[in-house]
């Protein structure tokens, strides 16, 4: 097509509305004018929530936890440090065993003895460290290890004890608690704890003072209430600010 008539065609085009041709073997076709369609973004993948971190043996699991009879026999010092809690009174300086072996996590383990320390109600202000000196150790042990570890005592494989050096913890009784304290397994953990460190402390065996009333935290809990209500704690009816500075 000579090149005078193709821009005559192509002028022609622009006033009428329309659009030239297009080249030859051209696959391109004209859609209606307007905005494109709305095509929606795809949509982000499902996230998962984070697995749940894994149960300290307490109330929820306790029933499933296996203590073995024996383990290694060794103890591991759990390592670090947590400062005592403010108040008056001197700072007690202890550290915490596990024995190798055991399903428990050494650091919870550690953590909720000093918890229970460091209550208000418990028996004073303790600073855990994880080397030498200290007043006094705080051991989970299997109850073979126990056994061993707290002779002329006889633990049966089931009490704890103070044997002069170290609270001796039955990993048994942290595991399962006893029928006295029902499924208040936490509670149990605080009493044993603070019974064996009283001992630890120069606090001897006290009897149930009476029916109905709390029982002391040095009464062999675990053993028997007589006819008193289980208490965990060296000081029931302290309060918050009650040591005050």
């Amino acid at each position: 097509m000579p090149l005078l008539a193709l821009l005559v065609l192509i002028l022609a085009a622009a006033a009428c509305g329309t659009a030239p041709p297009g080249p030859p073997g051209s696959s391109e076709t004209s859609g209606p004018s307007g905005p494109p369609a709305y095509v929606p973004p795809p949509k982000p993948p499902p996230t998962l929530p984070p697995p749940p971190p894994p149960l300290a043996p307490g109330k929820r699991d306790h029933e499933k936890l296996r203590v073995p009879h024996s383990a290694s026999g060794r103890y591991t010092v759990v390592r670090g440090e947590a400062p005592a809690r403010p108040g008056r009174g001197k700072v007690i300086r202890y550290l915490v065993e596990v024995e190798d072996g055991l399903p428990f996590d050494p650091r919870s383990f550690a953590d909720e003895v000093h918890r229970t320390l460091n209550d208000i109600r418990g028996w004073g202000r303790f600073r855990r460290v994880d080397r030498p000196p200290v007043r006094l150790r705080v051991a989970l042990s299997s109850p073979r290890l126990t056994d061993r570890e707290c002779k002329p005592l006889r633990t049966g494989g089931e009490l704890s004890c103070w044997n002069g050096r170290r609270s001796i913890i039955n990993a048994l009784r942290w595991a399962k608690g006893v029928r006295q304290y029902g499924d208040d397994l936490d509670a149990y953990r605080h009493y044993v704890i603070s019974h064996e460190v009283g001992h630890g402390l120069g606090h001897r065996h006290r009897p149930c003072p009476g029916p109905g009333r709390l029982a002391p935290v040095m009464t062999q809990q675990s053993k028997s209430l007589g006819r008193c209500r289980p208490n965990p704690w060296p000081f029931p009816h302290r309060r918050p600010g009650d040591d005050r500075p």
